[in-house]
């Protein structure tokens, strides 16, 4: 990989930024995190050290040229990175999230519509029935079509204890995670076509859950069971369902899940030794959006920085 000028712009085409570390130890952030909280769901612009969404750095190749992508909690974080990847692989791009993440949206916007594609910016709730699958017409209709669903949207919180847990947030947990994703899935599904495909943002806590996460890695857990009876279901449609497991990444949801004490240590107990970048997720989404991927289906791909599942 060779190195280009910064001031110029990425382009649909594959125009690069900058290159990509080639260490995997290291050219994102090492060591220890700052002290930081934030209240949900968190922005990025507080964010210290600034997470990578691959501004800079992603290259497309046109593999997703022609097709229109939806992507919940595509605002920031890793659905801010899948979304300008896909941008530059070609595709539109609608994005849903929280009105409280409107100043992630307006920039993960601006990325996009650089690449020259299309985007549609979706404010909502995705634990009301009515938005969750709103979001689908309103893409199919304004974007002409929809070839890849991206079920992003997710929720997590520390806890104490199980007995610490208050419904409420148990609700807003598994609506976020589970209620949502079926609702869209359900409306999606009718408008996907031969070649379409589904690809769910799973976690390692799906595989090795933590007590600190007890109902965020249920959900989770649920979601692989989800990929693997859809890809059953939808395959002989022409259909694929994927899902990625990604290990620690920095994103806005980390200061916001409420462990101040864990934050400065966060991802040091992987392999690489480091926590991961939204912009190393965004390549796994594009391989499982693109006829490159043409195989795969009920694949569980781990980004973990070595962990295993």
């Amino acid at each position: 990989m060779t190195q280009d000028d910064p001031n110029q712009k990425p382009q649909a085409d594959g125009h690069k930024l900058t290159s990509a570390p080639s260490d995997p130890r290291s050219g994102y952030h090492t060591g220890k995190f700052p002290q930081q909280e934030q209240q949900q769901p968190g922005l990025t612009k507080p964010l210290e050290p600034q997470p990578d969404h691959g501004e800079k750095s992603y290259v497309g190749h046109g593999r997703l040229r022609g097709k229109t992508a939806l992507i919940t909690g595509g605002d920031s974080g890793i659905g801010a990175a899948v979304a300008i990847a896909y941008a530059r692989e070609g595709a539109n791009v609608a994005i849903s999230y929280l009105p409280e993440e409107e100043e992630d949206a307006q920039s993960t916007a601006e990325w996009i519509r650089e690449c020259g594609a299309q985007v549609l910016l979706l404010p909502g709730d995705a634990r009301d029935e009515g938005f969750a699958t709103d979001i689908v017409e309103r893409t199919v209709q304004e974007l002409g079509g929809l070839n890849v669903v991206v079920l992003n949207a997710a929720y997590q919180k520390n806890r104490e204890g199980l007995e610490t847990i208050p419904t409420e947030e148990f609700d807003r947990v598994f609506k976020t995670n589970l209620y949502s994703l079926i609702w869209t899935a359900q409306a999606a599904i009718p408008h996907l076509r031969p070649g379409a495909s589904i690809i769910v943002t799973a976690s390692i806590q799906a595989f090795n859950p933590s007590a600190q996460l007890v109902d965020y890695a249920m959900t989770k857990a649920a979601q692989v069971a989800f990929t693997k009876a859809m890809a059953e279901e939808l395959g002989p449609k022409g259909i694929r369902v994927n899902a990625v497991a990604p290990g620690p990444i920095w994103t806005p949801l980390i200061p916001a899940t409420e462990w101040p004490d864990k934050l400065p240590t966060f991802g040091q107990d992987t392999p690489l030794g480091r926590a991961g970048q939204p912009a190393e997720l965004a390549p796994a989404y594009v391989l499982l959006a693109s006829d490159e991927g043409s195989y795969m289906s009920g694949a569980v791909l781990p980004v973990t920085g070595g962990k295993g599942l």
